[in-house]
C-alpha cells in the first residue's frame, strides 16, 4: 500500500490540530513530508514532531514534486487564491472550509481542477459524523415517514475577538461554522438542488464586524423545510437535531439520538367529517386518537474514538481511496458549489454583512 506524501500549508488550529493530527493517525496511508507557516516557532515544532521539511513561504513547497497532496489550511480569505496556485502547480488539493465566498470562485476552482487533472477536495468531514449517518439511516428506513422539517442548531454562548470575527478575513458564523450544518441541510433537502433561501443575520456578541447569529431556512415545493441556526448568544442550547416526519421524529446531539414513530398499518383509519365531534354521551370533544408508539435510541460508540476522530478518519480514508485508487470523491466540489450558492444568497439578503473578501 502506497503511503501518500502530504504537504500542509498552515500550522494553526486547522493545519496542526486537525489535518496534521489525522495524517499522523493514519501512518499506513499518509506521511507528513512538508509544512509551511510564517511563524518560526510553528515550523520548528513541526520539524521536531513530524520529521518533515518546513518552509516560511508555502510556494517553496511546490518544488517538492514528490508530494501527492497539499492541504490548504490557510485563513479563510486565502482559500481560493492558494488552492488555485496549488492546482496550477500540479498538485491534488484538500481545502479547508469554507471553500469560497461566492459561486464564481468555486467555478474557477473546478475549472482549474479539470485543466490540471488534479483533485479538488473540500474538508466537509461532518458528512461523516456518526450521528448524521445514523439520522440518514433512520430516515432512509422510512419509519418516520416523509420528512416535513429538519432543524439543525449549532448554538452556544461565546464572545470572540479573533480573526474569525472579521469580514475582511471571511470570518463570521456562516462561513466559519456554517459549512458543516449547511452541507448536512442540503443532504436533507436534496443533494445538488438549489433551495429557496431565507436568512436573517445579526452581530450580537462578536467584537468584530462579522455576523455571529444566523437563522437560515431552506424551503421549496415538495421538499422538507430545513431550519439552520448558528448562534453565539444561546445560553440554553437544546441539542443539534430535531427531525419531524409524518410518522414520527428524531432528536439528538452529536453523541446520542432518540426516535419515536408509529406504524401506519396499525393506526386507526379516519374519514374527514365536517360534523361536530361528540363523546358517546353527546358532549363535545376534541379530535384525538390513541396511537401505538415505538421508541428507540442510539449512542456514539466511544470505543471507536470521539465523533471528531471518527468523522475525520473516515474522510481521510475516503480521500486516500480517491487519490491512490482512483475512487470517486464522495463529497464533490459541485455539491459544495450549491452550499456556497446558499451562503452567497444569504449574504445578499443581509448587506450589512456582505463586505467579505472576494
Amino acid at each position: 500500500m502506497k503511503r501518500l506524501k502530504v504537504g500542509i500549508i498552515g500550522q494553526g488550529r486547522s493545519g496542526r490540530n486537525i489535518h496534521a493530527h489525522f495524517v499522523s493517525k493514519l501512518p499506513e496511508l499518509y506521511e507528513i513530508a512538508a509544512v509551511s507557516d510564517p511563524m518560526e516557532e510553528r515550523r520548528a515544532k513541526a520539524i521536531a514532531d513530524f520529521g518533515c521539511e518546513a518552509f516560511a513561504d508555502y510556494r517553496e513547497m511546490f518544488a517538492r514534486k514528490d508530494l501527492d497532496l497539499i492541504v490548504n489550511a490557510t485563513p479563510s480569505h486565502m482559500h481560493v487564491p492558494v488552492s488555485l496556485e496549488i492546482l496550477e502547480n500540479g498538485f491534488h488539493v484538500l481545502c479547508e472550509k469554507p471553500l469560497a465566498r461566492r459561486v464564481s470562485d468555486v467555478d474557477n476552482l473546478i475549472e482549474a481542477s479539470k485543466k490540471s487533472g488534479k483533485l479538488l477536495a473540500v474538508y466537509q468531514q461532518s458528512r461523516y459524523s456518526p450521528v448524521f449517518e445514523k439520522i440518514r439511516e433512520i430516515i432512509d428506513s422510512g419509519i418516520i415517514g416523509r420528512v416535513v422539517q429538519a432543524n439543525i442548531s449549532y448554538n452556544n454562548f461565546a464572545r470572540r475577538w479573533d480573526w474569525q470575527t472579521l469580514q475582511s478575513k471571511n470570518g463570521g458564523n456562516l462561513l466559519n461554522t456554517g459549512p458543516h450544518p449547511v452541507d448536512q441541510a442540503l443532504q436533507f433537502y436534496g443533494s445538488g438542488i438549489m433551495p429557496n433561501v431565507t436568512c436573517i443575520m445579526d452581530n450580537a456578541n462578536s467584537f468584530g464586524d462579522a455576523e455571529d447569529y444566523v437563522k437560515l431556512i431552506l424551503h421549496g415545493n415538495g421538499r422538507p423545510t430545513v431550519d439552520v441556526e448558528i448562534s453565539s448568544c444561546c445560553v440554553y442550547p437544546e441539542g443539534y437535531y430535531n427531525i419531524q416526519g409524518t410518522n414520527g421524529g428524531i432528536k439528538g446531539t452529536l453523541t446520542q439520538l432518540e426516535w419515536k414513530y408509529f406504524k401506519p398499518e396499525e393506526a386507526p383509519q379516519h374519514e374527514v367529517s365536517d360534523a361536530p365531534l361528540s363523546k358517546e354521551d353527546g358532549t363535545p370533544t376534541y379530535c384525538s386518537e390513541e396511537l401505538k408508539w415505538y421508541e428507540d435510541s442510539w449512542e456514539l460508540d466511544q470505543d471507536k474514538g470521539s465523533f471528531f476522530d471518527q468523522m475525520g478518519e473516515k474522510y481521510y480514508k475516503m480521500l486516500y481511496a480517491a487519490i491512490a485508487e482512483g475512487a470517486p470523491l464522495e463529497i464533490t466540489p459541485e455539491e459544495v458549489r450549491t452550499q456556497v450558492a446558499v451562503m452567497e444568497e444569504s449574504f445578499k439578503q443581509n448587506p450589512k454583512f456582505s463586505n467579505h473578501t472576494f
